[in-house]
């Protein structure tokens, strides 16, 4: 037995998948039952609202979410993709437009991601600069507190590549950086919090045995005479105790061993470093907590669209829902009810004059795509 052959489409085939004379954006939602969609044209006293037009809105806007106003982008709408339009919300082509005006969660979005920016490019360049051995004790932190500079240099870099991406999901509307924006915030998290915690745990626990160990073993010939260079000192504990021999260090030397000056210099840079580190630990919370919540309402609209795009709705699908409906109705109910239905659909949406649905007429439409404007 053969399928049913719907009434308005020539193909007499509902998928699109297996029918190659249909139009390749045709939605998804033709697979749906009509049933689905007739409760409107079913209803003979529809209720419509106050101070409304009758034609369906599409697009988005400040107004998408507002009380029982169900709204979905158009296609060719500037905020649906994020990068179609200009850079503020615009559209191309010198088209106007009303004026966007952002809501609160982009606004919260702009303000985090402000603080992320400033206080990352101020601890990128304050690393550079103790690479580039700009301050006059840097080089003693290169030689001792190698590792913790690196895990600082890379959290401070991480930290504004992730601004990057922020501002251009902001300004653009576009959720998909700024979905890459919240994930990265949690590596910048991490990468803040390691060099706190080594500089706080080297400090707390031992300090001064550390820097014995480290003198011995750790710095060799090198280090030691740079530190001794940056401390004006000579040796551990004098000029005979693991000295590097230099200008101003020998054997015979006057300069007091190091120890004590790095010891104390070694004390203050620790406490310095691991606290401003761990007071940018609340202000990174709210960063990562206001990208966890606004970082998908950065407009009205939730998410990129009320619906996919595989599924949205456009002339051609409603063609082939309305095919299928008026198949089911004639089969079930005779051509007179398909035929009131229909006219009553096209009344609704603003159409001038009623369809009459019989079989020689609905037999003589050729496809989807001609039916559209007699259908609806």
């Amino acid at each position: 037995m053969e399928p049913p052959s719907a009434l308005f489409a020539s193909n007499g085939n509902d998928d699109r998948a297996d029918s190659p004379s249909l139009p390749k954006d045709i939605s998804l939602s033709i697979n749906y039952l009509p049933s689905k969609f007739s409760s409107g044209l079913l209803s003979p006293g529809a209720q419509r609202r106050r101070g409304k037009s009758d034609l369906p809105k599409q697009g988005g806007g400040r107004e998408a979410f507002r009380t029982n106003e169900p709204r979905m982008p158009a296609e060719g709408d500037e905020d649906y993709d994020g990068l179609t339009g200009g850079w503020f919300g615009g559209k191309e082509g010198g088209h106007t437009r009303p004026r966007m005006r952002w809501n609160r969660f982009k606004w919260t979005l702009f303000i985090a991601n402000i603080c992320l920016s400033v206080y990352a490019l101020t601890g990128l360049i304050f690393c550079l600069m103790t690479w580039f051995d700009v301050f006059e004790r840097a080089d003693i932190v290169r030689a001792g507190n190698r590792t913790e500079l690196i895990f600082s240099t890379a959290a401070a870099a991480a930290a504004a590549v992730t601004s990057v991406f922020g501002w251009a999901g902001i300004l653009l509307n576009n959720r998909s950086f700024l979905a890459f924006y919240t994930f990265f915030l949690w590596i910048c998290f991490a990468l803040l919090v390691t060099p706190g915690y080594l500089t706080y745990k080297q400090r707390t626990f031992n300090l001064e045995g550390k820097l014995n160990a480290q003198w011995s073993r750790n710095l060799g010939a090198a280090g030691r005479l740079r530190i001794q260079n940056r401390l004006h000192c000579c040796g551990y504990y004098s000029p005979f105790v693991e000295a590097t021999v230099s200008q101003t260090c020998y054997a015979r030397s006057i300069l007091p061993g190091c120890k004590a000056a790095y010891l104390s210099f070694e004390r203050q840079a620790l406490k310095i470093w691991f606290t401003t580190v761990f007071s940018l630990v609340p202000l990174q919370l709210f960063i990562m907590i206001a990208g966890l919540l606004c970082s998908n309402h950065v407009t009205y609209r939730f998410g990129k669209g009320m619906m996919p795009k595989a599924y949205r709705l456009n002339l051609n699908s409603m063609a082939i829902i309305m095919d299928n409906y008026a198949n089911q109705l004639a089969e079930q109910y005779g051509w007179d009810v398909a035929s009131d239905v229909l006219a009553r659909s096209r009344s609704n949406l603003g159409g001038d004059s009623p369809l009459v649905a019989t079989p020689q007429t609905l037999s003589g439409l050729s496809g989807a795509g001609g039916c559209v404007h007699d259908a609806i």
